[in-house]
């Protein structure tokens, strides 16, 4: 515990860049979709609407992980926070496999909608999450390497309260995203 509690900057570090790598090169076609096995159609097509599902399901673990913090309740909290994370690495891993096997969806709307409400929200979308990145893995590893007795005196708690609420935006965000190219258009 130690020898992670001194590195926490540092592995925080490490893993933002393999995380947004692993993001960027799925999207840009760096991750060539031959390494991957190819899912039948359905199960490709169905992982937008399961990721929408993990979304909402992860607003709803953040909202129980603020509050139980609030009312003091640490054991629920560290619950709901884990099943968050747990909850991003199923978004992520569902995301990246998909979109390195079919590259990003095309929005099929207005172009008025597209230039001045669609493409703003995804902008808005993709740096929240890129700024939470960083911000939810601190939190996580300083949990993770500190006593809770301890945790009050760490930035814990600051970095956690922008980490949930940028997480919470983004998550939000992403499902206006999702309506937007599935349900509406």
């Amino acid at each position: 515990m130690n020898q992670t509690r001194a590195r926490v900057p540092a592995l925080t570090g490490l893993l933002t860049v393999v995380s947004l790598a692993l993001v960027f090169g799925a999207v840009l076609g760096a991750i060539p979709p031959r390494v991957l096995p190819h899912a039948p159609e359905s199960v490709l097509a169905a992982i937008p609407h399961l990721n929408a599902a993990i979304s909402a399901t992860a607003i709803v673990t953040i909202v129980v992980g603020v509050r139980a913090i609030r009312n003091g309740r640490i054991q629920r909290h560290r619950r709901s926070m884990v099943a968050t994370f747990g909850l991003f690495g199923a978004f992520l891993i569902l995301y990246l496999y998909r979109i390195t096997l079919e590259g990003p969806t095309d929005f099929a709307g207005p172009a008025a909608v597209e230039s001045f409400v669609y493409l703003p929200l995804l902008a808005v979308h993709i740096l929240l999450a890129i700024v939470a990145i960083p911000l939810v893995y601190y939190t996580l590893l300083l949990a993770a390497s500190h006593p809770v007795a301890e945790l009050p005196e760490t930035n814990h708690p600051r970095a956690g309260k922008l980490a949930a609420g940028l997480w919470l935006i983004s998550f939000s965000l992403g499902i206006v995203v999702y309506a937007m190219l599935y349900l509406v258009w």
